[in-house]
This record gives C-alpha cells, structure tokens and sequence, in this order.
C-alpha cells in the first residue's frame, strides 16, 4: 500500500510516517495543499490522510480536487474539530473518511487497509448539464448564474436526471430514488413534480417527456 501523508507538523508527520513503515505500508509525506496536489498528480497512492487545516491549499479543496477525478486514491480527513457538524462537512466534500486528533494509531493503520480494499471513482460534488448547476452539498440549483428555488423533492428529482444526463429515467425509478417507500405509484406525483421543475427552470425546457418510457435531461445548444 501506498499512503501520503499530509501534515504540517513535521514532528506528527515523520511519527506517523515511521509507524506506517513498521506496517509495511509505504509513505510519503506532503508538508501543505500545493505539495499534497502535486504528489497525488505524480504518484498513483491508495490513501492520502489528510489533514483538514493546513496552509496554501485549505484540506477542503484538497479534498474535493481528489474526489473529482476519474481515478484517485482514497481520502481519510484528520482534525482537531470534533463537533459532529465537522464530521459531516467533511464527507459531504468527498472525505471516505474521517477521524479526530488525537486518534489511536491501530485504528489509522485498520482505516487505511479497510480504504484499500475498496474501488474509488469521482462522484462530482457539483453536478453542470448545459446552463444549469446544482451543487447538491449547498443544496442550491442556478440557470444562467441565477438562484433557482427549488423544494426539496424538486431538488431530488433534479439531481436523479443530472446525475445521469442523456439517460432516460422512468417515473418508477424516480418514485424509488427521490421519493420513500411511502409513495403511491399510482399517483402522478411524478409527473406534477416534472412539471413544476420545467416551470421554475424554464425555457428552453431542460426535461423531455418521453410518452411511455420516461423523462431525460437534455438542453440544446
């Protein structure tokens, strides 16, 4: 395995980096965000622990310019923050996971053997189809750069469509992806939903009814 370290306490750094190599894990270290990016540009790394504040590149945009490529290693975030609001905002950014300072090193060394194991490929954390713009973190939709209100359930249905643009999505998958099981699949909730969504976003309509099979996501250039 093969894990950067990005840390700026040298002291913390080096300790981590001799403990790791005990473990036959291989580490690198990276002193900052620019160097940490660089690192990851050059070597294939499995995990990169990652530090939330350290200088030049706040962790956050580390994070999220990792979590966006179409291969990357995987990302366990360290801070001293330990409210669960810090927990949450830093895998909401694209952190696989977190722990908090101080930790006890076995459970870093399980952490990075159970990340190893697993496939990683970019999930965007902010979702572009044509004019449109929906950051599902902010929960916030735009069209040509302006604010688009949306309710929650449009905001679902929304994101389904421009998480698979070009794809046709039939009124049962979105009943089953935006909706709970309490939804009646005999209403047509769905198609209200749609209706609403091509309202508010307006022309040209970004969503295509397509009579019998679904609804697909397209703007014309």
């Amino acid at each position: 395995m093969r894990v950067l370290i990005v840390e700026d306490e040298p002291l913390l750094a080096e300790a981590l980096r001799a403990g790791l190599e005990l473990e036959s894990i291989a580490a690198d270290i990276a002193n900052d965000g620019e160097a940490a990016l660089m690192a990851v540009d050059l070597v294939p790394y499995d995990v990169v622990v990652l530090d939330r504040d350290i200088p030049v590149v706040h962790g956050d945009e580390v994070c999220r310019v990792i979590a966006e490529r179409s291969v990357r290693p995987a990302v366990i975030m360290l801070t001293a923050a330990h409210s669960l609001q810090s927990r949450v905002d830093g895998l909401a950014i694209g952190a696989d996971d977190y722990l908090t300072k101080p930790f006890e090193f076995p459970e870093l060394v399980a952490r990075l053997h159970a990340l190893a194991r697993r496939p990683f490929s970019a999930q965007p954390t902010v979702l572009e189809v044509g004019d449109i713009r929906l950051d599902p973190t902010r929960h916030e939709v735009t069209r040509r750069g302006h604010f688009v209100h949306l309710t929650r359930k449009e905001f679902a249905v929304l994101e389904v469509l421009m998480r698979e643009p070009e794809a046709v999505v039939s009124a049962e998958q979105l009943l089953i992806r935006a909706w709970d099981e309490n939804a009646n699949p005999f209403t047509n909730t769905v198609k209200v939903t749609i209706s609403a969504l091509r309202r508010k976003l307006g022309e040209p309509w970004p969503i295509r009814t397509l009579t019998g099979t679904g609804y697909t996501m397209r703007i014309e250039p």
